[in-house]
């Protein structure tokens, strides 16, 4: 798909959930989810540290559910050495946690949309699938960051 050719609403979504990712992961780091914590060391967000505190207390959402059975895909390798979709695993995640797959979710719709070449596969293509992704993903974020107490960094109202 080459820019020219992509519906306005879907731009808007684009736009919205990288937007707020970006506000989501700032937000992160503002409340000390850093991966490495010592003097000089780079700041990258901890989404594993997040979900680790704010697993117990996680209540899925609707919306949240939506996301998780949408099932965001991922490209990978295929076996001709070409490339395919496939949706991604949450075999990482424990059977009660609900916030990893949340999180995974998010992660993947936020990869498939920076890493371009998004072509080949039905699900991928569907401009309304994409809409849904998207919009859940914004909604989840935005339920995230108030669950976890940092909306006015999130939302940089203070």
């Amino acid at each position: 798909m080459q820019k020219a050719d992509i519906d306005s609403e879907l731009k808007e979504c684009a736009f919205e959930y990288f937007y707020w990712f970006s506000r989501f992961e700032f937000a992160l780091k503002e409340n000390k989810y850093l991966k490495d914590k010592r003097a000089g060391a780079g700041a990258k967000s901890n989404w594993e540290e997040f979900r680790l505190k704010h697993q117990g207390n996680y209540v899925a959402s609707n919306e949240a559910r939506r996301l998780v059975d949408l099932h965001p895909k991922k490209q990978i390798v295929a076996e001709n050495g070409g490339l395919e979709w496939r949706p991604v695993g949450f075999d990482h995640c424990d059977l009660e946690s609900d916030l990893c797959r949340v999180i995974t979710a998010l992660q993947t719709v936020r990869n498939n949309l920076f890493h371009g070449g998004k072509h080949g596969d039905v699900d991928v293509d569907s401009k309304d699938r994409n809409v849904n992704l998207l919009t859940c993903s914004k909604i989840v974020l935005d339920q995230l960051a108030e669950m976890a107490g940092f909306l006015g960094d999130y939302t940089r109202h203070y």
